[in-house]
């Protein structure tokens, strides 16, 4: 994967409010397990997991295992500091070809 290739992959991830939430949340107030997420975030653990597993791929945020409060062992994210420096040069190195344009699925950004 090119560098055009991954800033655009991180644009993906970012492209979802829910995800920028998470972004804004662990910035605000660093690490944090998944079900703490998902209590502020109002949704089900498993979508949370799925939203953070996007991010995770991109490289916008990263795991490791730690200690909940409760004692048990826990997931726990945290940010990866990022720069997004978008050109009209970086999207045109990344451009799409149309054939992959073609394969998306309509009216799915994550597709």
């Amino acid at each position: 994967m090119t560098a055009a290739d991954q800033i655009l992959s991180q644009l993906q991830a970012l492209a979802n409010p829910v995800r920028l939430w998470i972004v804004a949340e662990l910035h605000r107030n660093g690490a944090q397990y998944v079900s703490e997420l998902a209590r502020k975030a109002g949704i089900s653990r498993p979508l949370l997991k799925m939203h953070l597993r996007k991010l995770e791929d991109t490289k916008l945020v990263s795991s490791e295992i730690g200690t909940a409060e409760n004692g048990k062992a826990a997931n726990f994210f945290q940010i990866v500091p990022f720069n997004l420096p978008l050109t009209p040069e970086l999207i045109a190195e990344a451009r799409p070809s149309p054939t992959s344009l073609a394969n998306r699925k309509d009216g799915d950004p994550d597709a």
